[in-house]
């Protein structure tokens, strides 16, 4: 016998939420592994932060939002977690990018970081734990005041990346010093410079290297050994090869949240598994952009409906058939985000329940047009509780926006008429005109109207009260 749905409100008892173990994907070992931390219920993650020179891309982008998606669901499974993101706020783009501008080199990286942050929180990315700035054992050696790590004396040197040693070409990145023993050892403390900034050490006054900043930040917060260290993909060599081994011996993105909504951007990188490569492009990121609008739209639709109801108690079960439906997300939602963090199986299967959302506030809003089966109350029971499930889930990802769904909306669609090259005004005037010819009849002239403002992704919908507009994915001109 089906299970009696439970009342909206009633909170699921946490013996019923489904198991999931969690997997990750492991670069040593080439595959997804089961996540089991090192202290039951505790996690220390560490994440290779930026090196603030320049504005943060795409690529800045789509690395710590898919490590800040890990970060929220590490934290809804009831983890607690340690989370670490550096600032390489001493290096050589930074010495160089400053001493070109005339500017001191900490003030130079210290502005970039505020950049930085700033374009964090419009992703809604969560601030991490902590964000720290910036030997003799025969794994080292120094030349005039330089330090340099021996990888020739660490046998597991390059089993992180799995590069065999003649991949290693010497001058690929940096130019090769003559000095080294071997072309591949790495700078672990470098000699001061003239306009570089430098610090006292056992070597005389120098600066570290970058490979150390990151592993003495972390062993400073999380310990010498952690259950999760992550970065962009393409740190895994030298960067994360090289801090392993010393510790165990682009379009600017402010230039795209000025044309699209944070989340929109959000929802593009995610729709694309982190370990993927991401295809970027403006129709990519208007796609997004329209998918955003319509759950946005659904989702506040929703809430004006349920208001109707005002302070009205519902006391009737949720419809089974409606319950099954979220319970099955539920369960998909665990499944798929704890195999790697799949945000775009959990993505798909969301937008299912959204369609059922959409399907359910259209009845509701029929109900008083016709005697339906179901109470009248069931059609709100199923759609509160649907609203609560799509909702819950999109906070989990990071996706519901920080202001009101209408102030959300309305944004959506400034972005877009900036994108259209329009004023709100300048649209009015076109729907006004299109109006006209379909009051004439000149439905060749109506269909332009409509076909251009496609092309710009702006897509109309003719309702009994008027033509409304929202932002959509470009359509090309028929023969463009």
């Amino acid at each position: 016998m089906a299970e009696e749905g439970r009342s909206v409100g009633e909170e699921e008892p946490r013996g019923k939420r489904p198991a999931a173990e969690l997997r990750l994907f492991d670069t040593r070992t080439k595959a997804a592994v089961p996540f089991r931390p090192r202290v039951e219920g505790k996690v220390a993650m560490y994440v290779c932060g930026v090196t603030p020179y320049d504005y943060s891309h795409v690529g800045h982008a789509r690395a710590y939002v898919a490590f800040d998606v890990l970060f929220r669901y590490l934290k809804y499974l009831g983890y607690e977690v340690n989370y670490v993101r550096n600032f390489t706020d001493i290096d050589d783009k930074i010495i160089k990018r400053a001493n070109e501008a005339g500017e001191d080199a900490l003030s130079l990286s210290s502005r970039f970081i505020d950049e930085f942050h700033r374009d964090m929180y419009e992703l809604q990315c969560l601030p991490p734990t902590h964000e720290p700035r910036i030997m003799d054992n025969g794994k080292a050696y120094t030349i005039e005041g330089d330090v340099y790590f021996s990888v020739d004396n660490f046998p597991d040197y390059l089993s992180l990346s799995g590069r065999k040693v003649d991949q290693n070409r010497p001058g690929t990145r940096v130019a090769v010093d003559a000095r080294k023993r071997n072309p591949a050892d790495f700078a672990l403390w470098k000699s001061a410079k003239e306009g570089e900034p430098s610090w006292e050490s056992p070597w005389g006054r120098g600066r570290p290297g970058w490979h150390i900043e990151c592993s003495a930040m972390s062993a400073h917060y999380l310990g010498n050994i952690f259950d999760i260290h992550g970065g962009g993909k393409d740190l895994i060599f030298p960067h994360h090869e090289n801090e392993l081994a010393q510790s165990q011996a682009a379009y600017p993105e402010s230039e795209i949240i000025s044309l699209y909504h944070p989340m929109a951007l959000r929802l593009f990188l995610m729709r694309t598994h982190y370990r993927s490569d991401v295809n970027h492009s403006d129709t990519a990121l208007q796609f997004a952009s329209g998918r955003l609008y319509y759950i946005y739209q659904t989702l506040h639709d929703g809430e004006e409906t349920v208001s109707l109801y005002g302070e009205h108690k519902l006391e009737n079960s949720i419809p089974a058939d409606d319950q099954k439906l979220i319970e099955e997300n539920h369960s998909n939602f665990l499944e798929k985000m704890s195999d790697d963090l799949h945000t775009t199986a959990a993505l798909d299967h969301l937008m299912k329940l959204q369609q059922k959302l959409e399907y359910q506030k259209k009845k509701q809003s029929q109900k008083q047009q016709q005697q339906q089966q179901k109470k009248p109350e069931d059609y709100i029971q199923a759609l509160v509780a649907l609203q609560n499930e799509v909702t819950d889930k999109l906070s989990i990802l990071g996706l519901m926006p920080m202001s009101s769904l209408a102030e959300a909306l309305k944004q959506l669609k400034d972005k877009a008429l900036k994108r259209a090259g329009m004023t709100a005004e300048q649209l009015q005037q076109m729907i006004e005109q299109r109006t006209l010819a379909r009051k004439n009849k000149d439905f060749a002239e109506s269909d332009r109207i409509r076909t251009e403002l496609s092309a710009l992704g702006i897509a109309l919908m003719d309702e009994p009260t008027g033509t409304l507009w929202r932002p959509s994915e470009p359509e090309l001109a028929e023969g463009s």
